[in-house]
């Protein structure tokens, strides 16, 4: 048996000399004989060729198809590629391929699928349930959990779904083997999810340490002299690599940077879309999958962006571009065996993180770098991080409150509705309680109820403070690797339990020097800092009215017509941010005046911008509380631009803060009847709408809405500062 399995790995890695990893067909040989088991080794070790080649060994000996759960499937492709290679039938199951899934179900039930791969979300889909697990549910010959750390609640990445997988696998006849794989686990998450895959566990557990790649770190606070690094460093490194970021915004900005000084670059998210550059990019995309462009406009976003991560990953893999910018949603499954660097722009939240992250590199060449950088945002970063990891006890009793008095039970649309939450807190608190056992709620059609569980539930508070504990002694674990001057290698193992720690001899601290010049050009940090402050934030209109008619008394409802709709916006800074959001900050709530400064900085921007038709006229949003702050600000910026000030619209109702309200019903509703219009201050040219802070834009919806009903031709919005939580 050994034999055949090594013959269909060579065909598998297209190379006739390979042989197995140490412990690899142990891990196979287990499986054969229905064993349990939990393997613990290093990114590129090869887990994914256990599971394809023991699907193949079993499929031979006619068992049924193996189900594979993993949380990031679309990172999986070019494992496919390779299992496809001896003859195993993959299929998956996700987001970004809904064209697909009557044709799987299809081929699973004529028993032509070998190995199925979906997500662990997939186990809380009835519709999934019915139609593709339980026709199989009695066939299965393997059940796989890639990245089972996901199971403890101990874990760096710990997600609700994967309770459910412990409740399949105590559902599973013994005689099923099971093998679950992770990178990333010390002692404390081993012994937790050895316990929760049941009794007879074997434990597979490699080295960590990985040959070829070369450790670094460089404290640099400023956010320009990082980006002036990168600009000078990436060029000279070798082949692609990634560069790592904690938020979306700080993706986007970085990507930008980096095209800006000629390196090709790409930022990548959950979420990102395609941009209208990217039109050609994609359309080739879609050509390849047989998608055509009206089905793919069709797609809710969530869809569109899993498509186009595909994208992105696959202009990486084929080193299209140099580097892709990225938060952690590039992670768990990608593998770039040539990756040459990993760059980390932030410190990660902790070592588990980052060794699973830095491990990307270095796979299949002699040399690779692993940068970490440490700014002076990090702890507040990581701090916002930890502090939203779990749903509050106050949403959660809002949740089960709103259910219990509902009749038939409500969507998350009709939560927004009745309850002051977002959309993604909404969602957040339901993920979690559906994968309580029991659990309080349960999901039917489209509305979710509240069970017999909701009486009396009670959030167990004490595990997530001790999680939060245990989240904030990672942190200064990290804090102290930063400053650590031995082998930095050394210092991972250890904090993940490595059992064959040793110095590696390549990195900073072995070699007594930097690697890479820790020096930064002067004129480029100056150009990147111009760029943060002029790195303008677009501010895109809304299409639509929120749904169950918020605003009753303006009578806006359903689509947001060309009669009423804004034009596309600017806002000149993010809120607080190292270019000029720290001074709209300190202008309102310290000066309580806008300093000149910010008034140039716009007319540099609106310049730049070149909205047309060009606004003959400046208005601006009132307010109660502030009623001289934006006017004072809005009539310099007038004055400036050679353009009349008119105060067009008046605040009549002192409502709560925006800030305040946290879905669109409630924002939409919490402006209703709030502002009038005084038609004599109106023009029919376009105008500019100025505010000082916008954050989900309702404001500016609303009162370009009222302009345009007053005869306004355009109204082009402008902020001093996007406040905006959906790029964190």
């Amino acid at each position: 048996m050994r034999a055949t399995a090594l013959r269909y790995l060579r065909g598998a890695l297209n190379q006739p000399t390979a042989d197995f990893r140490p412990g690899q067909w142990e891990s196979i040989q287990a499986i054969l004989e229905s064993k349990r088991l939990l393997v613990v080794e290093r990114t590129g070790w090869g887990k994914s060729m256990v599971y394809f080649l023991a699907t193949r060994l079993l499929r031979n000996a006619g068992a049924g198809p193996s189900l594979l759960i993993s949380p990031l499937l679309a990172l999986m492709r070019n494992h496919l590629e390779a299992a496809a290679r001896i003859g195993v039938k993959a299929e998956t199951i996700n987001s970004s391929n809904p064209q697909d899934r009557a044709r799987i179900e299809q081929a699973l039930r004529d028993n032509q699928v070998d190995i199925l791969l979906v997500s662990p979300e997939r186990l809380a889909d009835d519709a999934f349930v019915q139609n593709v697990l339980s026709p199989i549910a009695d066939r299965v010959g393997l059940f796989v959990v890639d990245e089972a750390h996901c199971i403890s609640d101990w874990g760096h990445d710990f997600r609700p779904d994967y309770r459910r997988i412990v409740r399949v696998l105590q559902a599973l006849p013994s005689n099923i083997p099971v093998l679950a794989t992770t990178a990333t686990a010390n002692d404390r998450v081993v012994r937790d999810v050895m316990a929760q895959l049941g009794k007879d566990i074997t434990l597979v557990r490699g080295p960590l340490l990985r040959e070829s790649l070369k450790l670094q770190n460089i404290t640099m606070p400023s956010p320009a002299a990082r980006m002036a690094w990168l600009a000078e460093t990436i060029p000279t490194l070798p082949n692609t690599g990634i560069v790592y970021v904690l938020t979306k915004r700080d993706a986007e900005r970085v990507a930008e940077w980096l095209r800006i000084v000629g390196i090709s670059a790409r930022a990548y998210y959950s979420g990102v879309l395609p941009r209208p550059s990217d039109g050609a990019l994609v359309d080739n995309a879609l050509k390849q999958r047989g998608i055509a462009v009206e089905q793919f406009n069709l797609y809710d976003e969530d869809v569109k962006s899993a498509l186009f991560r595909e994208v992105l990953e696959e202009e990486l893999l084929a080193n299209r571009v140099k580097a892709l910018v990225s938060t952690v949603a590039l992670g768990m499954g990608f593998d770039k065996p040539d990756l040459c660097f990993v760059i980390h722009f932030q410190r990660p939240s902790s070592v588990v993180h980052y060794y699973q992250q830095v491990g990307r590199a270095g796979r299949a060449v002699e040399e690779a770098y692993g940068v970490l950088f440490h700014g002076e945002e990090d702890d507040a970063i990581a701090a916002y991080f930890i502090k939203n990891a779990f749903p509050p006890q106050k949403n959660v009793s809002q949740i089960l409150e709103a259910l219990d008095r509902s009749e038939g039970g409500l969507s998350t649309r009709q939560m927004e509705k009745c309850l002051n939450l977002s959309s993604g807190q909404i969602k957040q608190t339901l993920k979690f309680l559906s994968a309580e056992s029991p659990s309080p709620v349960t999901k039917i059609d489209n509305k979710w109820v509240a069970t017999p569980a909701a009486k009396g539930y009670m959030f167990d508070q004490s595990l997530v403070e001790e999680i939060a504990t245990i989240r904030h002694l990672e942190q200064r674990q990290m804090q102290t690797y930063m400053r650590h001057q031995g082998c930095l290698m050394r210092f991972l193992g250890e904090a993940l339990d490595d059992p064959d720690v040793r110095d590696c001899g390549k990195c900073a601290g072995c070699q007594g020097r930097p690697l890479l010049s820790p020096e930064y050009n002067r004129e480029l940090t100056n150009r990147a800092a111009i760029f943060i402050k002029r790195n303008f934030q677009p501010l895109s209109p809304k299409k639509k009215w929120p749904s169950y008619g918020p605003l009753p008394i303006y009578g806006f409802t359903g689509m947001i017509g060309d009669a009423f709709i804004a034009q596309e916006g600017r806002a000149l800074s993010l809120w607080r941010d190292a270019g000029w959001g720290r001074l709209v900050a300190d202008g309102k709530y310290v000066h309580g005046r806008f300093d000149d400064s910010l008034v140039t900085a716009c007319v540099t921007m609106i310049r730049e911008w070149r909205a047309q038709p060009y606004p003959q006229w400046v208005t601006c949003i009132p307010s109660l509380k502030h009623p001289d702050l934006v006017p004072d600000f809005a009539r310099r910026l007038a004055v400036a631009l050679g353009l009349e000030f008119k105060p067009a619209l008046s605040k009549v109702v002192d409502n709560p803060e925006q800030k305040t309200q946290a879905n669109s019903y409630q924002q939409a509703h919490n402006l209703d009847g709030v502002f009038s219009v005084d038609p004599a201050n109106v023009s029919a040219t376009p105008c500019f709408l100025i505010d000082d802070m916008t954050d989900s834009g309702w404001t500016f919806t609303v009162a370009a809405a009222l302009l345009r009903r007053e005869g306004c031709q355009a109204v082009f919005p402008l902020a001093l500062a996007l406040n905006s939580p959906r790029m964190d």
